[in-house]
C-alpha cells in the first residue's frame, strides 16, 4: 500500500498558494464589511461569499469562462507565457475562491468584536488609519484571522467540483489528493490507493478543525 507523495506534496502547495494570494484580499474584505458602511455593501458582501451557496463545478465552469483560452484575459495570458486553465495555477485559482469566503466571515467576525473605542482613541490620538489597522485591530484580532487561515486552508486542501472543471485531472499538474482519490476509485485496483489518500485527507480536515476551534477558544478567553 502506497502512498502518492507527489499529490499529497501538489495538495499542499496550492493550498498554501491559495491562501497566500486570498490572505490579503480576504482580510481586506472582513475589515471593509465589520468597519465601513457604503453603497453596495451587500453586493459586495454576497459576491464574496457565493461560492459557499454555488456548486464547485459553477464555480469552476465560471472560472474557465473568465481565465479560459477562449477569453480576452485567458488570450493575453496566453500570449505572454502564463497560461492559467487547466495548469497547476487554475488549481491556485479555484482553491483560492471556494475557500476565501470562510477567510473573509472569519476576519470580519475578528473585527467586529474588537471595541471600536479603542479604535476611535486612536483617531483621537491622530493616528492613521494604516497605523490604526496594523497596530491595534490586526494584532487584537488575530487569534479570529489565524482561525479564518487554518479552516481556509483545510477547504483548499479539499476543493474538488471547481479543480476538476477548471484545472483538470492532470497527473504530476492539477492533480489534487480529492482529484486523486476519484481517480483511484474507478480504477479496478485503486481502492487500495485511495484508502490511503482518504485517511490522510481525514487527517488534515481533523486538524484544521481542530486547531480552528483551539483559536476560537482564544478569541473567546480573549473577550472575556
Amino acid at each position: 500500500m502506497s502512498v502518492n507523495v507527489p499529490v499529497i506534496i501538489l495538495s499542499l502547495k496550492v493550498a498554501f498558494a491559495a491562501l497566500v494570494f486570498i490572505l490579503p484580499i480576504g482580510s481586506f474584505f472582513g475589515w471593509l464589511l465589520a468597519r465601513k458602511d457604503f453603497p453596495g455593501k451587500s453586493f459586495v458582501d454576497a459576491l464574496i461569499n457565493i461560492p459557499l451557496a454555488l456548486p464547485p463545478v459553477v464555480t469552476g465552469y465560471c472560472l474557465l469562462i473568465i481565465f479560459g483560452p477562449g477569453s480576452s484575459i485567458g488570450r493575453f495570458f496566453d500570449r505572454i507565457g502564463f497560461p492559467i486553465a487547466f495548469t497547476w495555477m487554475a488549481a491556485v485559482l479555484a482553491a483560492a475562491v471556494v475557500s476565501m469566503p470562510l477567510l473573509t466571515r472569519a476576519v470580519r467576525v475578528a473585527v467586529e468584536s474588537v471595541d471600536p473605542k479603542i479604535e476611535d482613541a486612536a483617531r483621537m490620538l491622530r493616528a492613521g488609519e494604516i497605523d490604526i489597522f496594523f497596530k491595534i485591530t490586526l494584532p487584537l484580532s488575530k487569534h479570529g484571522i489565524i482561525s479564518g487561515a487554518v479552516l481556509s486552508f483545510g477547504r483548499a486542501i479539499g476543493e474538488f467540483g471547481a479543480t476538476i472543471v477548471f484545472a483538470g485531472n492532470i497527473q504530476g499538474e492539477t492533480q489534487t489528493i480529492p482529484l486523486a482519490i476519484f481517480s483511484y476509485l474507478n480504477q479496478v485496483d485503486g481502492e487500495a490507493r485511495a484508502k490511503v489518500l482518504i485517511l490522510i485527507a481525514i487527517v488534515i480536515a481533523y486538524l484544521s478543525i481542530a486547531l480552528n476551534e483551539w483559536m476560537l477558544r482564544k478569541v473567546r478567553d480573549a473577550q472575556n
